[in-house]
């Protein structure tokens, strides 16, 4: 008898690009049957109407802060809910604790609300050794976070980690050197860019000439951020030429026209709001004493100094070219997502159902099988997981995403993260119902996975 079974449903066949009504069973933590059959099983779901797809897939998120905000699911748990059940942190060079203390803590609570991958972060080590943003690095201190990513590595990181813009100090060469550490194709190597592509596309085409001097697969993060201020048509164009000559490259995107990250750090540096051509007025902070205020120059200056790790939202891009990164035929959806304080953008809670409600359904920029294809299978191939995740297939893990195409979008705002996200009736991990209507049912099925034990 099966675990359970989802009848009536349709699922995405990504080899016809199409949606297939089928009845899916579950036993195990697998699927273990895709047919016309009404098999007897222990617990049904009827899915008449409903879209069954693998669960998504996080490639660019920032895990949980249990070093400095307590060993208490934050983020992870606003993932879960939007139907995400394999997250990537450790991204943007930055990680909040070591993996073996992060790893210890899943094990000791129990499990996770999703499934976590971890990369190293490189600035995290740098920070280590008291260098500044504008600091040089010396040879030794190069061997020394060498070091520390290949016991990374040895922990079953997935690969590693750079934020060029928030350490400006970074040369091409120390990120060559970092990612020679492992000659494995099979990692993982991922960058925040090292400024915004306003005029030109300059921080791209390093990026892209990255790949091609080193072994891993390269990760171009959160292309929305560096080119929807005017460059995303000649960024693309630029991208996808280079990955026909390279397919080791690739980038991910989210489906918002602001951007979210720490107001000390160096992207809100002197002069930051010239090139934008924005106003403090285009800034809203996130927390105390100042949620959900935009700001004055005043403002702005004191939480820089008082408040650094404040998270601020800044509204600088351009919607359109939001758009066109996520319809391009290249890409995966990726949320960005950070917390702070419980705190931050909403696309920690609602990048996977707004790209579903607003981008498919009523802008109608992409197929909704192309738009799972860039949450799903894309993701997973990129981390050699596709025999396993992303796909309905006999024998892959039974983590899915029931939701109806007709109701789904997002609910949580810039000045709301808690509103839930509409019309996703369950998430299911390792063949369990972890959330049904927004409500969670058990939040520790997920767990670390491993890359040395793939």
């Amino acid at each position: 008898m099966l675990d359970l079974l989802i009848k009536n449903g349709e699922y995405p066949d990504f080899e016809k690009n199409s949606l297939k009504k089928a009845n899916i069973g579950l036993e195990e933590g697998k699927i273990v049957y895709i047919g016309e059959e009404e098999k007897p099983a222990l617990k049904v779901i009827d899915a008449a109407g409903k879209v069954v797809s693998p669960g998504f897939i996080d490639i660019h998120m920032h895990e949980e802060n249990f070093a400095g905000e307590g060993k208490d699911y934050v983020i992870s748990r606003m993932m879960l809910r939007q139907g995400v059940t394999t997250c990537v942190g450790g991204n943007c060079g930055l990680t909040n604790q070591s993996l073996k203390d992060f790893k210890s803590v899943i094990e000791e609570l129990g499990g996770a609300p999703v499934n976590y991958i971890m990369l190293s972060g490189y600035n995290s080590y740098r920070t280590s050794l008291g260098l500044g943003h504008f600091d040089p690095i010396t040879k030794e201190q190069q061997d020394y976070i060498r070091e520390r990513i290949k016991e990374d590595l040895e922990e079953g990181a997935w690969g590693l980690s750079f934020g060029i813009e928030y350490d400006p100090a970074i040369t091409f060469e120390e990120i060559v050197y970092a990612c020679g550490v492992s000659d494995d194709e099979n990692l993982l190597a991922a960058a925040h860019y090292r400024a915004d592509c306003i005029g030109n596309i300059d921080s791209v085409k390093e990026m892209v000439d990255i790949q091609n001097h080193i072994s891993q697969k390269f990760q171009i993060s959160h292309l929305s951020s560096c080119s929807a201020i005017g460059q995303m048509k000649p960024s693309l164009d630029y991208i996808n030429e280079a990955m026909e000559k390279n397919p080791k490259l690739n980038y991910d995107t989210y489906p918002y026209n602001a951007f979210s990250t720490h107001i000390a750090s160096t992207v809100f540096d002197d002069g930051c709001l010239e090139v934008w051509g924005k106003e403090y007025n285009d800034l809203l902070l996130t927390d105390e004493p100042y949620r959900n205020v935009r700001c004055t120059e005043e403002i702005f200056r004191e939480c820089r100094e008082k408040y650094p790790e404040m998270l601020v939202v800044a509204f600088v891009m351009n919607e359109e070219e939001i758009g066109m990164a996520i319809a391009n035929k290249n890409g995966m959806v990726a949320s960005d997502g950070i917390i702070n304080n419980g705190n931050g953008h909403p696309r920690a809670a609602g990048t996977f159902p707004r790209v579903l409600g607003k981008y498919v359904r009523e802008d109608k920029l992409l197929p909704l099988t192309d738009a799972l294809r860039k949450m799903t299978l894309e993701p997973a191939k990129r981390l050699g997981l596709e025999s396993r995740k992303g796909v309905i297939a006999v024998g892959a893990d039974a983590d899915l995403t029931i939701f109806n195409p007709e109701t789904v979008i997002d609910g949580a705002t810039f000045g709301d993260l808690e509103t839930p996200p509409q019309g996703i009736d369950y998430v299911i991990v390792g063949g369990k119902v972890a959330v049904q209507d927004n409500a969670f049912v058990d939040e520790r099925l997920g767990r670390f996975i491993n890359f040395k034990e793939q």
